[in-house]
């Protein structure tokens, strides 16, 4: 007879997500129970986030030697040894790997079980041989990599960001299917690190960000030597050379084909649901191939059972899991009708430059709104920027009329850094004036943001008007 647990909250599924309610749950005085069938810390941990940054960092040490002559400096080539690249990114995953644990769940008081979790029926999971029967569920089992059915991909090996960080030799060609911000990253990462990269995107290389800010990377992908084939369908796969030894990936492009080859192949086409082999059929819980189906409460069919994070659909960002992880505790632990708002998520393709975004771009602007005012400032006219020769990027903001503002897109250096005022201003309706009127610290990559929100005022601050006015009050002595 399987041993039954009754605990106040299960989670299944124990990455970013998964965690925070866990944690907060149980330090809250909730009863909880983990389940965890594979490792601690899921994708952000182990595949994503953790370690792609780490291997950009890599990258970008590597870079650092064509960035130094023009400060008067020369260095050699850097001479990589990918080995020990490979045992930097695995390193910097071990060393925050003890937050995730399972001995400090278990300190945490959280009960962890390592095995497949199955829901037996609308109230009950099993697990590692052990039923669980609790008041709330909470599905945050993340995602996996997309696999596009692309004749001949089956039939030739290939890289994805659960198994890029693996390799412990360098390719020496590499092909990315895929511009997205795991594609680009990654593209760009490796090509720092010495291989021949080539990215192929049937659309435009990060799609869903503000085009002024992409098309600033798009020349720096460029710039690095990246082969970039956007508007690209890949139409097969197939091996070459005269061993096999070769992939060669056939596209159409402009209605003419043609192909790249390398020796490794990255697949980087997007993401899908974790919800293989939940058994939410026999949970009462509606699900399709974006995710599990929720409300505003994160709240599946079965209104007893939560999913948060990529499974439950939507924007796929760590820092999303854990925003949803907190309107679930809400709503499990107090009975407060918490609604998940995404209005003012922000994300960041951390590419060299970075590209940020909040809110919404140009066009969603002036499609929902009468009239928008457009406001810019580029990193040339920044005194820290010139002096670290970081010039390229620009900041980009959309206000109302009025000056709500509605969205703000960066590239350039440390972008991911700077959008959170945006991010702020959005979240609490604030006006562009409020950041107009900030001091900023100089000289600062801030000011940027500073100088943008300060555009708004300067066709009314200088114009005829003022001049007018300025003099009538000149006449008053």
């Amino acid at each position: 007879m399987a041993a039954l647990l009754k605990p106040d909250i299960c989670v299944i599924g124990a990455g970013s997500a998964g965690l925070v309610v866990a944690a907060g749950g149980s330090q809250m005085g909730a009863e909880v129970v983990l389940i965890e069938k594979g490792k601690m810390g899921g994708d952000c941990l182990n595949t994503g986030c953790v370690p792609s940054k780490a291997l950009l960092a890599a990258g970008k040490a590597a870079a650092a030697a064509a960035a130094a002559p023009p400060f008067g400096i020369d260095y050699a080539a850097p001479g990589i040894d990918f080995r020990r690249v490979h045992d930097h990114v695995h390193g910097v995953i071990a060393g925050i790997a003890p937050v995730d644990s399972v001995e400090r769940f278990e300190g945490l008081g959280v009960k962890v079980i390592k095995a497949e979790a199955r829901f037996a029926s609308a109230r009950e999971v099993v697990a590692g041989g052990q039923r669980i029967q609790a008041r709330r569920f909470v599905v945050a089992t993340g995602s996996t990599p997309l696999v596009p059915p692309i004749p001949g991909l089956d039939q030739v090996p290939y890289l994805t960001n659960e198994t890029a960080f693996e390799l412990t030799e360098r390719p020496r060609r590499l092909v990315v299917i895929g511009g997205g911000a795991i594609g680009c990253e990654l593209g760009q990462a490796f090509r720092h690190l010495g291989s021949e990269v080539a990215i192929l995107e049937m659309a435009s290389i990060l799609p869903k960000d503000e085009p002024e800010t992409v098309s600033v990377l798009r020349q720096a992908l460029r710039r690095d030597g990246i082969t970039l084939l956007e508007d690209s369908r890949v139409t097969r796969v197939t091996r070459g050379g005269a061993e096999g030894e070769t992939l060669v990936v056939h596209f159409e492009r402009d209605g003419e084909a043609g192909r790249v080859e390398g020796d490794r192949l990255l697949v980087a086409a997007g993401r899908q649901p974790g919800v293989e082999g939940l058994g939410l059929e026999a949970a009462g819980v509606d699900y399709d191939r974006r995710g599990i189906t929720v409300d505003r409460r994160l709240r599946s069919s079965n209104k007893k059972i939560y999913a948060i994070g990529d499974v439950a659909g939507g924007l796929q960002f760590t820092h999303v899991a854990g925003y949803h992880a907190g309107v679930a505790l809400k709503n499990i632990l107090f009975r407060l009708p918490a609604r998940a708002d995404t209005a003012a998520v922000p994300w960041v393709t951390y590419t060299e430059p970075e590209v940020a975004q909040v809110g919404l771009t140009e066009a969603q602007a002036r499609e929902a709104h009468e009239a928008i005012r457009i406001l810019r400032w580029p990193y040339a006219e920044n005194d820290r920027a010139q002096a670290e020769r970081r010039t390229e990027g620009l900041v980009k903001a959309v206000t109302t009329r009025r000056g709500r503002v509605l969205g703000c897109a960066i590239v350039g250096a440390h972008a991911g850094e700077l959008i959170l005022p945006w991010v702020l201003a959005i979240s609490a309706g604030l006006k562009i004036g409020t950041l107009a009127q900030t001091i900023a610290p100089y000289p600062t990559f801030s000011e940027v943001s500073k100088r943008a929100a300060g555009g708004f005022y300067t066709p009314s601050l200088f114009s005829e008007r003022t001049r007018r006015l300025v003099r009538f009050l000149r006449l008053l002595g």
